[in-house]
């Protein structure tokens, strides 16, 4: 008889313990950690595709020449630089034989997407591009105009002519005013 007592309550013990301790802490804990687990590889796979990924851009953006980087700098300047725009601009009157005068930034109309009615930009939602409006007024000859304008299309740097008005003269010296935007990246 004791030969079937103590097999049967080995195995009562046995289901006892599969039961209420290890079904529990297999479902339980161990299955939370597994979850945790892959979770946590998931995060390290991506870890690793982003730094790769980062690796890849960063070999492409050292490939590119320093004198592109240069000049796409100046095409589409990270800030407004005023003062080096309106010396910029300056100089190319200058070079037109044409005087500069009353250079005003109007930043009221500064704007991160162009204002929807007057701007040649998108009037989507958050642009990366951001204008602002400068008016000038200048003194000289048409020609030297012409010269000045097309100096200001051919420019490394964005630049819209707004408006132009010319005040007429009998002595062929007029007087000019000119509305330009310009461009930068946020």
């Amino acid at each position: 008889m004791t030969d079937r007592i103590f097999p049967a309550i080995a195995l009562i013990t046995a289901l006892g313990i599969f039961i209420f301790y290890i079904q529990p802490t297999w479902t339980g804990s161990i299955a939370t950690l597994k979850a945790d687990i892959a979770a946590d590889d998931t995060a390290i796979a991506s870890a690793n595709q982003y730094d790769a990924q980062q690796n890849q851009l960063s070999a492409a953006r050292d490939a590119i020449d320093p004198n592109d980087i240069a000049r796409l700098t100046t095409f589409l300047p990270d800030s407004v630089d005023n003062v080096g725009l309106v010396l910029d601009l300056n100089a190319l009157a200058t070079r037109s034989q044409l005087s500069l005068s009353n250079v005003v930034v109007n930043s009221s109309t500064a704007s991160s997407q162009g204002g929807a009615a007057q701007s040649a930009l998108p009037a989507g939602g958050n642009s990366p591009i951001g204008s602002i409006e400068l008016s000038l007024s200048a003194t000289g000859t048409f020609a030297a105009l012409q010269q000045f304008i097309v100096g200001v299309e051919k420019s490394a740097r964005i630049l819209d002519v707004r408006d132009l008005v010319v005040k007429g003269s009998n002595t062929g010296i007029y007087t000019y005013q000119i509305r330009l935007r310009l461009y930068w990246l946020h």
